[in-house]
C-alpha cells in the first residue's frame, strides 16, 4: 500500500507540475484572435500617425506602464465610405506569452478622424484587455527585452458592434474580424 500511496503521491505531483508549468505558459487573453486579426488581408487603406512618435520609433515613456499610462495621440485619413464605425486595437506581437492585447476601443464614429491623449469618446466602449482591465494598458515589457513592438491598428467596420462597454477581449476581436472592411496600422517599440 505504501508503494501504491507513494506513486499516487508522485503521480498527483507531475500532473499538478504540468499543469503549473501550462499555466505559466499560457497566453494572454485574445491573445489568438488578436493576431488572427492581424493578419486577416484587410486593405490597408487607412493611414494613422500619431504626435508623439513616428512609424518604427519608440513611444515615450508616458504613455507606458513606467509613465502616465494613458494612450498617445493619434489621427488617420482614409476611411472608406462604406464604414459604418471604427474600432482601435493596440497589441504586442512580441510579448513572450503570445500577442498581449493593450486596448480595445471600439463604438468610434466613422467621421472621427483621431484621439487626443488620454481620451475615450463620448459613445465609444472598451472590451476588457489581456490584463482582464477595461481601458487601455501602456506598454510594459519585461526588463533585459529586446524591444517590442506595439501595433496600433485601426479597423474600419461595415456594421455596428453591438456588445457593452467591459465586453471580452476575444468576443469583440472576433466580431471586427467578422465585419472589417479596411484597416490602418502604425508601429511604435518600447523597451524598458
Amino acid at each position: 500500500m505504501c508503494g501504491v500511496g507513494r506513486l499516487l503521491r508522485s503521480g498527483w505531483i507531475s500532473v499538478a507540475a504540468v499543469l503549473l508549468f501550462a499555466s505559466c505558459r499560457s497566453s494572454p487573453s485574445g491573445s489568438g484572435d488578436a493576431e488572427e486579426l492581424a493578419e486577416q488581408p484587410l486593405e490597408a487603406l487607412i493611414t494613422i500617425r500619431s504626435a508623439a512618435f513616428s512609424e518604427g520609433a519608440p513611444i515615450p515613456p508616458t504613455f507606458s506602464c513606467d509613465g502616465d499610462n494613458v494612450s498617445p495621440p493619434l489621427s488617420w485619413d482614409g476611411v472608406p465610405d462604406d464604414a459604418v464605425e471604427l474600432a482601435l486595437v493596440v497589441d504586442d506581437p512580441d510579448a513572450s506569452g503570445g500577442t498581449y492585447v493593450h486596448w480595445v476601443l471600439f463604438g468610434l464614429g466613422r467621421s472621427l478622424t483621431g484621439l487626443e491623449e488620454g481620451e475615450v469618446p463620448a459613445g465609444a466602449r472598451q472590451a476588457t484587455n489581456s490584463a482582464g482591465d477595461v481601458g487601455y494598458k501602456g506598454p510594459c515589457p519585461p526588463g533585459g527585452d529586446d524591444p517590442h513592438r506595439y501595433r496600433f491598428t485601426v479597423y474600419a467596420l461595415q456594421e455596428e458592434i453591438t456588445a457593452d462597454d467591459g465586453a471580452g477581449t476575444s468576443d469583440v476581436l472576433a466580431a471586427v474580424s467578422d465585419i472589417a472592411i479596411a484597416k490602418g496600422t502604425l508601429i511604435g517599440t518600447f523597451d524598458r
